[in-house]
């Protein structure tokens, strides 16, 4: 597996672009409205994909109970409080400090036991923690250097562990629906939210994982129909908005 390196991924204006939104986490209609459209349709893969790769039951109460889950940049928990409730043991970890205490007390006023922390991947794997899933979505485009934030993920993932990963392709088509259509004329997210340079490419994405040690196993689309207004899973138009999975091979040292 790819070393890990002794090295800070964050981004600090990344951080500080999030964290001037925290409040707005669980507002459907803020500046986080893609997001929450967009929920749905990343839960879809991530539940199949841990069913089927984890060999889980979904159509069980709590299918995913017993797995110890890794939800990385988090942000305020939209997808961590639906791990929680499918029965993980979920570690929200976001490196934006002020939008830990929004998912703590989404979590609380939910019912929800969920260990968040203001912390980064690179910490976690000081720590010696260790996981049976990643969630890694929309984060890889917004760290300082990919390759060694991919290199900490693998380092936290268990032999035979998932990790599931979701950024933007780079491309002309790309910046016009990323950056024109949804920062400057849909007004979805604040001008700025996302810089078309640090986009990957699929099969950068993929050279990345395997350096780290990683296996892919699977990458699909997600693609927005302006006519439905709604987002589906596309298994070949990975244009824009795409989605990977990958494994820890067992007999990788961890």
């Amino acid at each position: 597996m790819g070393a890990t390196q002794s090295r800070n991924t964050i981004d600090e204006f990344e951080v500080t672009k999030f964290e001037a939104m925290a409040a707005e986490w669980w507002d459907p209609t803020g500046k986080f409205k893609p997001l929450h459209m967009l929920t749905p349709t990343r839960l879809e893969y991530i539940v199949a994909q841990i069913a089927a790769k984890l060999g889980r039951d979904r159509n069980t109460l709590r299918p995913f109970e017993g797995l110890r889950l890794l939800d990385i940049g988090c942000g305020g928990g939209l997808l961590s409080e639906p791990m929680a409730r499918l029965g993980a043991e979920v570690v929200g970890a976001d490196a934006a400090a002020r939008n830990i205490p929004v998912a703590k007390i989404h979590a609380e006023k939910a019912g929800l036991s969920i260990d968040y922390r203001h912390t980064m991947a690179e910490a976690l794997v000081d720590e010696g923690e260790q996981f049976d899933v990643i969630l890694n979505m929309e984060v890889i485009e917004h760290v300082a250097d990919p390759q060694v934030f991919l290199n900490a993920c693998a380092a936290l993932l268990k032999p035979g562990g998932l990790m599931i990963c979701s950024t933007i392709n780079r491309n002309p088509k790309s910046y016009i629906v990323a950056i024109i259509g949804a920062e400057r004329v849909m007004r979805w997210l604040p001008i700025g939210t996302h810089d078309w340079g640090k986009f990957i490419t699929p099969d950068e994405l993929s050279g990345m994982t395997k350096k780290a040690g990683l296996v892919p196993l699977d990458r699909k689309g997600f693609v927005f129909n302006p006519l439905l207004w709604r987002w589906s899973i596309s298994q070949r138009d990975l244009s824009v908005n795409y989605v990977t999975a990958c494994i820890k091979p067992v007999t990788c040292a961890s």
